[in-house]
This record gives C-alpha cells, structure tokens and sequence, in this order.
C-alpha cells in the first residue's frame, strides 16, 4: 500500500508556498488529537450500536430502518478512513495504516490500500482528463471524447445518465466491495499484482473477517428473505451517502487535459467546488465540503477546513484565482448538468 497522501510540493516564494505559511502561521496543520478522540468514540459508538440493535429488533421488516441507519454510520466510519489516509489523525505512517486498516477494510469491507493508490492519484492531478481515476471512463462519462467512444448499453446509459446518475449510486458500495476484491486478487499478464498494496496479507483477512461477521450475523438472526433485503438497503443506501458526499466536490469543474500547465494552487482550487452549509452540512459531508481547502492541505485535520475557509478565500481573491462555492442543492445542479451536457451528442 502506498503512503497516505504526502504533504504538497512547496517552492519557495511561490503563490502556494505563501499560503501555506499563512496556513501554519494560524496553527491549522497542528493535530487535534482530543477533537478526533472524541470523533472517533462518537462514530464507532453509533456503529457498534446499530449492529446491536441487529439481533435485538430479531426477525422483523424493521431491520429495514436499522439497515437505513447502519447505512449512515458506515459511512461515517468511511470518513474516518479518509482521514487517516491523509493523516489528519496521526502524523506516522503505522498509526494512520491502522486506523485506516480497521476503518476500511474491518468495519466497512473496502480496502484501504486500493483507495489510497486511487485517491493519492486524484489528488496528484485533480479532475484531470487523463490522470485522475475519479473522472474516467466507466459505468458514466465525463467528457464528449468518453462518451463517443461508448458502445452498447454504455451507450444507451450516457444519453440519459443525469437522469440515472442517483439510481446508479444504489449500487456504487456493491461496485467498491468488488473493486476491493480485484484490487487484493487481480495481476497483470506476467503474474506481477495490479495494484500495490502494503499489507496485502493483513487487508485479505481483514475483508474475509468483515464478510464473515456480516453475512454470518444476518443470516443467523434473520431469514434468507429478509437478510437479503437488510442488504440491499443498507449497501444501496451506503453507496448512495458516499455517492452524494463526493459528487459535488469536482463534477462539473473544469476539467485540464495534457500539456495544460498549472501550479498547484491553481490545479487544485480552479478544478475544486465548495459547498456551503453549517455544522450540520460539515457532519454529513465528513468535511469535503471544504474541497478546494482539503486539497490545498490534504493532511489538514478535517476540524480545521473550517477555519481555514477565509484565509484561503481572501488569499485567492487577492491572486485573481476563482474560488466557487455553492449551496449543496446547486452544486448536484451543476454536475448533473454537466454529465446531460457530456451525453447531448449521443441523444443528437
């Protein structure tokens, strides 16, 4: 496995490398290990809770509305893996490998080295055409270029996919449990692993021990019916959550392709969206609403993008760098706009 995403590229007198003494000249890089103390003993305590409620509610459709909630404390608890693979809870690699180990792969079922490779890569080169995973070609598309090469029923998906982009994250937490799986099996043609992984060994029992104490308490309280359906609810409603927590922070943001040069304020705050909100939208996003700030400072403790919101701001108002922020309603306006406008040419 990679390394949790390292600390930014910082030349000296550059426009970045000013911010970020600004940035640390507030204290906003310091750890706050009492405020993710607390974070983590709140969120394991709802997560832990409603697996217990499992066996207490027994046989009965209101499992239902257990598994809507589990929905929501899994992916509080897929925040936390986040977190630690940016290391906003630990400056060292082995507590953070830790925490995001039993975050990720114990608790949750998605492994941690697969999403740090991926999410290092995002990162590196943001909504890039080319370079970030998160924008190509697959189940939607994202540019005209992707969307004309579609064939079949991926062409039939593209033309309408605005319409279809909610529906489809029902199935987003089946997609990452699969991708997880590739990612610790899959090799290339010369037997070498696909992906790079760190503790492959240690990330395939962790996922075995999640399968088998999830499936094995379901089917042991319920019946094979109803079991199934506590599934589909609650990894239909978890891939939704994690779905609406990522969509609005780069769909419909510009999109750079090769040979296009920027600095890194400039690739990561022109290619990132804000969402306003209160601490109610900061709770539900797990902080990403505070994108083009975590990507300026990715190991930044996620209770700290708040305070670092006007500094940033200020900084790109006085560089003539556009920073967007939007309400959350309007920024899934503006990435479904964006993928109905990629699909035009194919409803053409």
């Amino acid at each position: 496995m990679l390394a949790a995403t390292a600390d930014p590229p910082a030349r000296r007198g550059s426009d970045y490398a000013r911010l970020s003494r600004r940035i640390n000249e507030a204290g906003l890089l310091d750890r706050r290990p009492a405020g993710y103390a607390a974070r983590i003993a709140l969120t394991l305590a709802a997560f832990v809770a409603g697996w217990a409620v499992v066996p207490l509610v027994g046989d009965s459709w209101w499992q239902l509305l257990v598994a809507a909630g589990l929905a929501v404390a899994t992916t509080q608890v897929a925040f936390l893996g986040h977190d630690a693979g940016h290391r906003q809870m630990f400056r060292r690699r082995g507590p953070s490998e830790a925490a995001g180990l039993l975050a990720g792969n114990l608790a949750v079922g998605l492994s941690y080295g697969w999403w740090v490779d991926k999410h290092n890569r995002h990162h590196a080169n943001p909504n890039h055409h080319d370079e970030d995973p998160d924008v190509g070609a697959g189940a939607l598309v994202w540019s005209y270029e992707q969307a004309a090469a579609t064939r079949g029923i991926g062409r039939r998906l593209a033309r309408r996919q605005a319409w279809l982009f909610f529906p489809m994250l029902l199935l987003e937490g089946l997609a990452l449990h699969v991708a997880s799986v590739r990612a610790l099996l899959g090799r290339t043609p010369d037997g070498r692993y696909a992906t790079p992984v760190r503790h492959r060994a240690v990330e395939g029992l962790l996922l075995a021990l999640h399968a088998a104490g999830y499936l094995g308490l379901l089917f042991a309280v319920l019946p094979p019916g109803k079991a199934l359906a506590f599934v589909a609810v609650h990894q239909g409603l978890w891939g939704l959550y994690m779905g609406c927590a990522f969509a609005p922070n780069h769909k419909g943001m510009p999109m750079p392709r090769a040979g296009e040069e920027l600095d890194f304020l400039r690739k990561q705050v022109l290619t990132s969206r804000n969402v306003r909100g209160g601490r109610f939208v900061d709770v539900a996003l797990g902080g990403l609403n505070y994108q083009i700030e975590h990507h300026l400072f990715p190991n930044m403790p996620r209770g700290n993008l708040r305070r670092a919101r006007p500094i940033v701001r200020a900084y790109c108002a006085e560089h003539g760098v556009p920073y967007v922020e939007t309400g959350l309603v309007e920024s899934y306006r503006q990435a479904l706009a964006h993928l109905h406008e990629v699909g035009r040419p194919l409803r053409g």
